[in-house]
């Protein structure tokens, strides 16, 4: 799921209570672990953040992207997305933000941003013609804020290539046209900004010095969008941060931060809690920054060793503390095949389920083609980038070759031309 954040404002008994905003991303709507549906967990976890509004007094709910996990969301993800939304008009939330991720598509979210916008509900799916259109002001009872909804910003929305560029040149380009996509937003919250209230970024990205999980689509990251903390625009009060799923501060900056996908979307997840941040804003400055730990309706176990001491470890994994059906994941310290029925025999025994039997010696570094199947939109990535990516794969010494990376650059800029050319 996608990034979630959290305002709250604090009603003074002689003026106004101060804002609190909450803030989320990464809530990947309809995945699936191990081909397994996830829907319950979305269900009560949705559930519970409607729970929370309503009890803590929230007034705006920031989501910095993917909010679905694929591009297609099933008619069950859509039905549950539209849900929350309108059951939270009858909460204290007043405002709500949206920004795509690298996950959606802008199409699925933009198209019902009219209705939605008439529910005080912006959607902001894709990066706009004109930067105005990603940048809102919120006043809830006099108190402000004001929210630069930056989605996630695709290579082809914010770069042009120029015949001749070489990769490193594309790489750069990127980068700036990144950095200067949020500093217009700032210049843009400058002008609406009449009161000097506080700025709060959205982002979905990869940050440099972020920790990534597996269930992170490791290709996106790459090299595309390595900005630091120090990269952006200092105008900002804070930066709610959505693409890695473990809660983190980046750079050391304390407003500079991920919320992190709101329930374990892979096994590597198991051992950190899931968070929401939850911003107060009083007097024209954010007066708090708190971390809310999310319950987890699922518990999750893995289990490293031979057949026997992972059959011996079942009895340790009975729990009742947990609304859902616990789910297992074994990793066999075995160096060839082995037969499995011992394991599932003795699991038949136990109130859990196991959802993957892997190898511990079994090839950990996926391909280029196991990556690019797994990947949701291939058109995200640069052809460079893929190529570079299968040359680290085969083994072959890219850096040590200019002369191949010249030939691939002088390729592509080829195609490019043709396809302007209507070729």
């Amino acid at each position: 799921m996608s990034a979630l954040f959290f305002f709250r404002v604090f009603r003074n008994s002689t003026k106004h209570k101060s804002l609190e905003n909450t803030s989320y991303t990464d809530w990947h709507l309809g995945h699936r672990l191990h081909e397994q549906s996830q829907v319950a967990e979305q269900t009560l976890f949705l559930s519970w953040i409607e729970t929370y509004i309503s009890t803590e007094k929230i007034d705006v709910l920031l989501i910095s992207g993917d909010v679905f996990d694929t591009g297609s969301p099933s008619n069950q993800s859509l039905e549950m997305y539209y849900s929350f939304l309108v059951k939270l008009k009858g909460t204290s939330c007043k405002s709500i933000i949206i920004t795509g991720g690298n996950h959606d598509s802008a199409g699925t979210l933009n198209a019902p941003k009219h209705i939605l916008d008439a529910l005080s509900i912006k959607v902001v799916g894709k990066a706009t013609e004109e930067i105005e259109d990603e940048v809102f002001e919120i006043d809830i009872e006099g108190e402000k804020v004001v929210v630069a909804a930056v989605p996630y910003l695709r290579d082809g929305d914010i770069r042009r290539a120029v015949a001749g560029e070489s990769f490193d040149e594309l790489i750069d380009k990127y980068k700036t046209a990144l950095i200067n996509h949020y500093q217009a937003a700032a210049e843009q919250c400058k002008l609406v900004n009449t009161t000097d209230a506080p700025v709060i970024a959205m982002g979905h990205l990869f940050a440099t010095g972020g920790s990534v999980s597996d269930s992170e689509q490791n290709i996106y990251v790459g090299t595309l969008g390595h900005i630091g903390a120090e990269d952006f625009p200092e105008y900002f009060d804070y930066i709610a941060l959505g693409h890695l799923h473990r809660p983190q501060i980046i750079g050391e900056n304390d407003k500079v931060r991920y919320s992190g996908s709101p329930h374990i979307l892979s096994f590597s997840e198991i051992t950190y809690n899931k968070n929401i941040i939850v911003l107060t804003v009083e007097d024209n400055k954010i007066s708090a920054i708190d971390d809310v730990v999310i319950p987890r309706f699922r518990e999750f176990y893995k289990l490293v060793g031979t057949v026997t001491e992972c059959i011996d470890a079942f009895s340790n994994l009975v729990s009742n503390e947990f609304q859902l059906t616990p789910w297992v994941e074994i990793v066999l310290n075995e160096t060839h095949t082995i037969n499995t029925d011992d394991l599932k025999k003795a699991a038949e025994n136990y109130p859990f389920e196991i959802l993957k039997t892997a190898l511990k010696t079994q090839r950990r570094q996926k391909g280029i083609e196991e990556l690019l199947e797994e990947t949701k939109s291939i058109k995200e990535l640069l052809p460079a980038e893929v190529f570079k990516l299968k040359c680290k794969e085969i083994g072959f010494d890219l850096e040590n070759r200019p002369e191949v990376k010249m030939l691939l650059m002088k390729f592509y800029n080829l195609l490019r031309i043709s396809k302007g050319k209507g070729l």
